[in-house]
C-alpha cells in the first residue's frame, strides 16, 4: 500500500505535463506507473527480511525500472532514479554500467541510510546504543565505498583533455512554433518557414562575420521541422533546399513522411538533405526511420477497438510506423547517432547507435506541445545521462525548446530558452573509444534483476516460515 501512495504522489507530480493533453491521461499513465512502484513496495517488503537487505533493495529496485521500461506497449522509463542525479551525484555509474548501474547506486545509498535509521530505531528500543551503532557504522562505511568508487570512475569518464579531441563546429536551429499545445500541429507550413527563415537568416550572419564559429560542418533540425511530406510536396521540398543551399552546408531535417511500404502509414524521419554543388544536385540522401513510436501519442493501439472512445484519437488518423534500423548516418564525413525525441529515455536506441559508430549524440525532438510544463527540463536531464553513459557529446535539437548543447561530461553549455527562434553554434568533440556500458550491455541490468528476482524469492519463503513456525510450535 505504500509503495502505491508513494508511487502516485511521485508520479502524479513528475507527470503533470500530461494535463495538457488531457485530465484523463494524466491518472492513467501515473496510475500505470504507481502500479509498478506497488509492486516494487511488496518486492521490497520480503527482501528486508534477509541479511544485507539494503544490497537486495537496489537489485529490486532495478528490475521493476527494467521491466517498467519495456512493459506495456514498449514500457515507459520516465521516473527513473537514473535520470535524477544529472551531471552530478552517482551519474558517473552509467559511464560503467548503463543507466541501471545509476539506479542500482543511487537505491543502495537510500536503503542505506533506512538500515541506519531501522538500527537507530531498534537500539532505543533495547535500550542499548551498540546495534544503532553497529548499524549507523555499516551504513555511514557501505555509503563512502559507493561515493569513492564513483570518484574513482570520474577521471576514467573524463579520460584526455578536450584538446586531445578532434572536434566539428554544428549548429542547432530552433525555428519555434506559433504557439504551444496540439494547436501548432495545424499550422505545418508556418513551422516549416520558422526553420527555413532561421537558417537562412544565420546564412546571412556568417557572410557578414557576425557567426560565432564560423560557418558550420552541418546543421541539425528538430522533430517535426516539416510535418508536410517533402518527397511528395514539391513546394515543401524547395522550401528546404532553398535554406539548405544559403547555408551551403547538409542539414539533418526532421519530417513526417508517409511510409512508402505502407501509404496507410507514417514515419517520423530524420533525412541528412544536401545543398546543391557542381557536381552534386542536393536533396535528401540518407535517412532514419524513429523505431520507438509512442503509443497513444504517435500510434493507437487496438485502434479498431479503442479509436472511438476519445475525440482526441482523431487527432492521429495514420499510426506512426516503427523503423527498422537504428539511426545511424553521416553527414559532411562525421557519423552521427541519430534518436527522435522520447527515445532518448530508453536504453537500447542510445547504445545501438553508439555501438554502430556514431561519433556524438543527436537528439531531435519536439516538445511544443508540453512547452512550459517542466517535461523539456526532464528530458533535458535523461539526455545529460546519455551523454555521460556513452561518453559523447549530446547536441538537442527542439522544435520551440529546449535545445541545447551537452558535452561528454553531462556538463549543458549551452541551450535555449523556451518558445524563441535561436540557433545554437558548437564545436562537437568526437569520441571514437565505447564505454564500458556500451560493451556490456544489457548484462548488468538482467544480471541486477536475476539477483532481484532470487532475493525476492528467498524473502517471500522466509516470510512463510516466520508465519508458520507458531502453528507448529502450538501442535500437541
Amino acid at each position: 500500500m505504500l509503495g502505491l501512495l508513494f508511487g502516485a504522489v511521485f508520479f502524479g507530480f513528475l507527470l503533470t505535463w500530461m494535463t495538457v493533453v488531457g485530465i484523463d491521461a494524466w491518472i492513467g499513465l501515473a496510475a500505470l506507473c504507481a502500479a509498478w512502484l506497488a509492486g516494487l513496495g511488496v518486492a521490497v517488503s520480503w527482501v528486508t527480511r534477509l541479511r544485507g537487505w539494503p544490497l537486495w533493495v537496489a537489485c529490486v529496485w532495478v528490475a521493476e525500472e527494467a521491466l517498467r521500461d519495456r512493459i506495456p506497449l514498449g514500457g515507459f522509463p520516465w521516473g527513473r532514479l537514473a535520470f535524477v542525479t544529472g551531471e552530478g551525484g552517482l551519474t558517473a555509474y552509467a559511464w560503467l554500467l548503463g543507466a541501471p548501474g545509476v539506479t542500482f547506486a543511487t537505491a543502495l545509498v537510500g536503503a542505506l541510510i533506512a538500515y541506519a535509521v531501522v538500527g537507530i530505531q531498534r537500539a532505543s528500543r533495547v535500550s542499548s546504543p551498540r546495534p544503532g551503532l553497529m548499524a549507523l557504522s555499516v551504513a555511514v562505511a557501505a555509503t563512502l565505498i559507493v561515493f569513492a568508487a564513483m570518484d574513482y570512475l570520474r577521471p576514467l569518464i573524463e579520460g584526455p583533455t578536450t584538446s586531445e579531441f578532434s572536434a566539428v563546429p554544428v549548429a542547432v536551429v530552433q525555428g519555434n512554433v506559433p504557439r504551444s499545445g496540439f494547436d501548432f500541429q495545424g499550422q505545418r507550413e508556418e513551422v516549416l518557414r520558422n526553420h527555413v527563415k532561421a537558417t537562412v537568416d544565420f546564412a546571412d550572419q556568417l557572410k557578414t562575420g557576425q557567426g560565432q564559429q564560423g560557418r558550420p560542418n552541418f546543421v541539425i533540425w528538430p522533430e517535426n521541422a516539416t510535418d508536410i511530406d517533402p518527397f511528395s510536396d514539391a513546394a515543401a521540398a524547395a522550401l528546404i533546399q532553398s535554406a539548405v543551399d544559403a547555408i551551403g552546408v547538409p542539414v539533418l531535417v526532421g519530417a513526417v513522411v508517409t511510409n512508402p511500404k505502407d501509404p496507410s502509414t507514417i514515419l517520423n524521419l530524420s533525412i541528412v538533405w544536401n545543398p546543391k554543388t557542381a557536381t552534386s544536385p542536393g536533396g535528401p540522401g540518407q535517412t532514419y526511420a524513429k523505431r520507438h513510436p509512442v503509443p497513444f501519442g504517435e500510434y493507437i493501439p487496438f485502434r479498431s477497438m479503442i479509436g472511438n472512445l476519445t475525440q482526441r484519437f482523431s487527432l492521429i488518423p495514420r499510426d506512426f510506423a516503427p523503423g527498422d534500423s537504428p539511426g545511424v548516418l553521416t553527414i559532411a564525413g562525421v557519423t552521427i547517432g541519430v534518436v527522435i525525441c522520447f527515445e532518448v529515455a530508453y536504453d537500447q536506441e542510445p547504445r545501438d547507435v553508439i555501438n554502430g559508430g556514431g561519433q556524438f549524440l543527436v537528439v531531435q525532438t519536439n516538445n511544443a506541445t508540453y512547452g512550459n510544463t517542466g517535461q523539456p527540463e526532464q528530458q533535458l536531464a535523461i539526455t545529460q545521462t546519455r551523454a555521460i553513459e556513452h561518453n559523447r557529446t549530446a547536441l538537442v535539437a527542439a522544435t520551440s525548446g529546449i535545445s541545447a548543447v551537452i558535452d561528454s561530461k553531462g556538463r549543458i553549455l549551452q541551450r535555449s530558452e523556451e518558445f524563441t527562434q535561436t540557433v545554437l553554434q558548437a564545436n562537437a568533440q568526437l569520441h571514437g573509444t565505447r564505454s564500458p556500458s556500451d560493451r556490456l550491455g544489457e548484462w548488468p541490468e538482467w544480471l541486477l534483476s536475476a539477483v532481484a528476482l532470487l532475493a525476492v524469492v528467498r524473502g517471500a519463503r522466509t516470510g512463510r516460515r516466520v508465519r508458520a513456525a507458531p502453528a507448529l510450535a502450538a501442535r500437541p
